[in-house]
Parts: structure tokens; sequence; C-alpha cells
């Protein structure tokens, strides 16, 4: 990071990076190593709660959260160089209790939720005991629109009974993964906006099946993973609505409004990474007689994606800054921008950096490949490019 950090952040980001340079880069082949050596994929190796443990124990934990007392009171603008940091390692946010979809679920809950919902599970989330999931996409409508969800969600005297199919349940395979938020419509036939509703669904009541998990681009992120999840007949107390039938369509974007930034902001990090690793592979890798540092294209990219990640610094910090200042409905229009702008670049970077490395890049050696399959993945999470694009310039035009 070039810029000058908020106040509040500078001592903490000092913290953050120490704590990733002592322990979460030198965990990550440890990571791998101990996966690859568990009975199944969907075990936790040991490593990832010794981590925790640690940072925990350093105070370096629940870091997001603003408006709260629960986290460490800092505003979206004084988190997201937080974010930024614990972004550039696949294992980075978890030890500090920051990984999606946790985050946005317990924004969920600290925002929405009664207080007997707060005590069943916001309390265990914060305190890292189990991870959760949320269930909004589906494999047989574009879900883009999320007025098209199809689940059905019927009231039945003092329960809800829920039936439909999602996939992309981020986390759903994670042995730890204990409760997911879904969202269903509960009135067909009402106004649009007002059909669907979010109840909170125990992982183990009768009738969740996860059915399988997938793939992106071959890379299955155990032992957290991305799930085909099916609902049949599931029966929930009422009482597990989030906020009141009708307000499923509110929650999600209030819920969608700070995911999307983290995001943005881990991939800044992602990026800066990659920046990093092609610079030392300019540096140290010899072709035609001299180093690739003196090669006029590879200084090319190097120049060019140090321009790009300020650029989307930038704007990632414009939009933190609006959400504080005029609240995440009026900051729509920025956090469009950057959910556009922050994937692009980073694969633009990266795509780069593997370029530098040749066929080393694309290998598991370097995490570029794997880096690549999941910031690709994040031009469609949270709404497709095409969908803030289209946002972007309704709110052009009514200007």
């Amino acid at each position: 990071m070039t810029d000058a950090l908020p106040s509040k952040t500078e001592p903490l980001a000092d913290r953050v990076r120490a704590f990733m340079d002592a322990h979460v880069y030198p965990a990550e082949r440890t990571f791998y190593e101990q996966l690859a050596a568990q009975p199944g994929r969907w075990q936790l190796p040991p490593i990832v709660e010794e981590l925790k443990a640690r940072a925990r124990a350093a105070g370096l934990w629940n870091l997001f959260l603003p408006d709260s007392d629960l986290g460490a009171g800092l505003t979206n603008e004084e988190y997201a160089p937080l974010c930024e940091i614990m972004g550039r390692s696949p294992l980075g946010p978890e030890p500090f209790n920051c990984s999606a979809p946790d985050t946005g679920n317990m924004e969920v809950l600290v925002r929405y939720g009664t207080r007997e919902q707060k005590a069943a599970w916001l309390a265990p989330l914060l305190a890292g005991e189990i991870r959760s999931c949320f269930a909004m996409t589906e494999p047989d409508v574009a879900s883009s629109d999320a007025t098209n969800i199809a689940c059905r969600i019927r009231r039945d005297g003092d329960s809800y009974v829920i039936d439909g199919r999602k996939w992309w349940t981020s986390g759903a395979m994670d042995p730890r993964c204990r409760i997911a938020i879904v969202m269903g419509k509960t009135d067909p036939e009402g106004p649009r906006h007002l059909q669907q509703s979010m109840l909170l669904v125990p992982m183990d009541t009768p009738g969740v099946t996860v059915v399988r998990p997938l793939t992106v681009f071959g890379y299955d992120d155990a032992p957290h993973g991305h799930a085909e999840v099916t609902f049949d007949a599931v029966r929930v107390p009422t009482s597990n609505v989030l906020l009141g039938e009708g307000r499923g369509f509110e929650i999600a974007q209030g819920r969608l409004g700070p995911g999307r930034i983290h995001h943005c902001m881990r991939l800044i990090g992602v990026a800066e990474r990659a920046l990093e690793a092609m610079c030392a592979r300019a540096k140290g890798r010899v072709a035609f007689g001299k180093p690739l540092a003196e090669q006029g294209t590879v200084r090319e990219a190097i120049a060019r994606s140090r321009v790009e990640i300020e650029q989307a610094r930038l704007l990632t910090m414009a939009a933190a800054r609006a959400m504080d200042r005029d609240g995440n409905k009026e900051a729509r229009r920025l956090i469009a921008m950057i959910k556009v702008v922050a994937p692009n670049v980073a694969l633009g970077v990266i795509d780069r950096a593997i370029q530098v490395h040749g066929g080393a890049g694309v290998s598991q050696d370097f995490f570029l490949a794997y880096a690549y399959a999941m910031t690709r993945t994040l031009r469609l999470a949270d709404g497709p490019d095409e969908v803030h694009l289209e946002s972007i310039a309704k709110m052009e035009l009514r200007a």
C-alpha cells in the first residue's frame, strides 16, 4: 500500500502484517500438506485452528463489523486496508475471524437478528466456534435477479416449510458449518420486492441435503467448498425468520453491499501479491541473455499493474468512505463501480504475473493459478459485471 492509512488503522495494519509474515504465509504449505494427508478432503487441517488461536491471543479478532461494539470499532474505510492485507493469502481472513460468508452473515444477524437468534448463532460465530453459509443462488433461475428466486417457503402453523434447490452455497461443505441463511419466496403473488424472506436453517435439520461440492476451474476449495444443497420439506419454527416475512430482498441488499466491498478489498491484496511475485520473477529470471526485468514488455506489464492497482485502491477507499458517510444505499453507485473494477484489475495483474512466470505460473508451485481461478468467480459472485454496469448506467442517466 502506497497511500497513507487512516490513523486508527496504521498500528493495527502493522500488527496484521507482522502476523501474516510470521504465521500465515509460512502456514500455506502446511495447510495443503495437512489437507492432502487427511482421509478426506472435507476435514479441517489442524493448522487453521492453531492460527485462529494465535490471532485471537494477539487481539487480532473480529476486525470488521462497523457501527457495532462487537467488532474492533473500525469504520469501513479503516477496515479496508486490513482486509487488503488479509486478502493476500487464501488462508488470510480466517485466522482473524474475518472470512466470507461468515462476515456477511454476522452483519445480517447484528442488524436484523432477534436477541434469541443472536444468542443461538451470532455468539458462536463471533467466537469462531462454528461456520455458516448463505443459500441464495439457484441453478434453475438467473439468480443475478434476486426476484427470480424460486425456492418456496410456506407457512404451516407455527412453522415454515422450505422446498428448493440452491448451489454455490459457499462454506456448506465445511464440517464446522452449522447454520444457513436461506432466501426463498413466502408470497409469490405479492409485490415484486416483497415476495422473498430469509430464514435461519440449522444444517442438521431433516430434509437439508448437501448434494455435492462444485469446483472452480477444477479447484474444490476444500475444506470450505461451494456446494449444491437441496431443501426437501425442511421445517423450521417461524421464529427463525429474519426481520419478518417479505423482508428478504431488503436484507439481501443490506448484506451484499458490505460483502461486495470486502471482496474488492481482498482482491487488491491478491493483486499486490501477484505484482510482487512478478517483480521477483522478472529480477531473478534470465532469457535471451538478460534478466526479464530488462525486457521492455515485462517492464510495461509491471508499470501497468502498479497504475491499475492504485486506481482500484483509490476507488475502493472512496466507496468505503461513502458507505461510512452516507450509508450503504447511498454508496451503491461507488460499490457497483468497484465491484466491476477490482476483479478485472486483479485478473489483469495475475494474468501478467502468470505470463512472466511462464509454465510455472499455471502450475501448483505458485499461488497464481489458484488466485486467478478464485478471482474469476468474483466477476459473477454478488452480481455479474453486466448487472452492476446496468445499475451504474441507470444512475448516470437519472443524474
